[in-house]
């Protein structure tokens, strides 16, 4: 166990079926809100938006929408959402909707304030790394997906389509959450397909962070939680979407995948995904981490195995049965399972806008536009190696 570390979570998480309701009297951090969501229907079909509205109304607060955020964040709309807030005087940011209106908004709630591009700010691939010096409006996050775990860390993942490169940026308390409500009914109208990959989103930001080598107790408790709620639940919701129970373990899940997030960090397999869809938008986040998934963790299975066998302990794989030098594939085995058990062992990345010619440029984006993941990888691997890994993606 490490003796030395840090744990700093300031969000206030209002978690449980129904909470939705407490923001129309909860102490909220500004007078008129910006809320953030996505282009599609979803929020305004199940009504979602009409009730975060209704709720701010009863506060006497005003709001504005800005509803174009794509499933892929891009650096436009952040820049064009901080204009909209900048226009109508808004002092708070809501993100309302899954993963890519949660992030936007943190990254719009920098630039309201900040001059500039807000790649300026990005500290890594082109971005020039400048300090945020202005102040950053507070954020709320009400997620309706269980997946990023975003409502409990400070990052964010926006692409610059210019230069296809997805990059994380975050700041510490800044773009931290002031409130975040986590209600699992607000969870129930998403597709089987949609909680799949989700839900393997959080189950990977877990199992990174439990390999990452800045993990500590706090991360190590939330991360194999989340992994045993996943392995348990996820599959129930995907065959029937209005399971309460599974709904309310997966929002906890993703949740404390978000924790996992603050107190450890994503390795490299992000940082590679992330060239997936930065090449190809059209690839849902968690699908591409799932068609990633079994080359990556086999490949660190092999050089690192120390950590694998407590995993799969918490996918409900009786390791101790087992001969000590098979423990660590069962994770692969059992993860396999888990994929299968979603329908998700069908996806195939050459049915995206991707080509197996591409996997030493696709090494090449993940190594530079997010190479700090790689720097925290339980083993260091070879650019040679990276590509390996994309290949075998591209030959199951």
């Amino acid at each position: 166990m490490k003796s030395a570390f840090n744990f700093y979570i300031p969000t206030n998480i209002v978690f449980g079926p129904g909470r939705i309701k407490e923001l129309a009297s909860m102490e909220l951090p500004g007078k008129k809100a910006l809320i953030v969501t996505t282009s599609g229907k979803s929020v305004i079909k199940f009504g979602y938006l009409d009730m975060v509205k209704d709720a701010l109304k009863a506060h006497g607060i005003e709001s504005v929408v800005f509803n174009k955020i794509l499933p892929n964040p891009t650096l436009d709309h952040v820049m064009e959402g901080a204009q909209v807030a900048r226009d109508n005087n808004c002092d708070f940011v809501i993100g309302l909707g899954g993963g890519s209106p949660i992030d936007s908004a943190k990254s719009i709630a920098i630039m309201v304030n900040n001059p500039g591009n807000y790649w300026d700010y990005i500290a890594a691939g082109t971005g020039k790394g400048k300090p945020v010096t202005e102040p950053v409006l507070p954020l709320v996050a009400i997620p309706t997906t269980a997946g990023t775990g975003t409502e409990a860390d400070p990052w964010t993942v926006i692409t610059n389509m210019e230069t296809q490169e997805k990059i994380g940026f975050g700041l510490v308390p800044e773009t931290f959450p002031v409130i975040s409500i986590v209600d699992p009914e607000l969870m129930l109208s998403i597709p089987a397909h949609l909680t799949a990959y989700q839900g393997m989103d959080a189950f990977f930001h877990a199992a990174e962070g439990y390999l990452a080598t800045c993990s500590q107790p706090a991360s190590d408790h939330f991360a194999l939680g989340s992994i045993e709620l996943i392995t348990k639940f996820l599959p129930r919701a995907v065959k029937d979407g209005s399971d309460l129970e599974a709904r309310t373990a997966l929002a906890w899940a993703s949740t404390q995948s978000g924790l996992v997030e603050s107190t450890s960090s994503c390795i490299s397999q992000h940082s590679m995904e992330h060239a997936l869809s930065a090449f190809d938008p059209s690839i849902p986040h968690g699908a591409g981490l799932i068609m990633l998934s079994i080359p990556y963790f086999t490949f660190m299975a092999e050089k690192c195995p120390e950590r694998f066998p407590a995993m799969a302990k918490a996918m409900g794989v009786n390791v101790d049965a087992l001969p000590e030098n098979e423990r660590p594939m069962a994770f692969i085995t059992a993860l396999a399972g888990l994929i299968k058990s979603i329908d998700c062992d069908g996806l195939n990345i050459n049915d995206f806008k991707l080509e197996k010619s591409q996997c030493a440029a696709l090494a090449d984006n993940a190594m530079t536009a997010m190479s700090f993941l790689f720097d925290l990888d339980p083993y260091k691997m070879t650019k040679e190696e990276c590509v390996a890994i994309f290949e075998k993606a591209f030959e199951a």
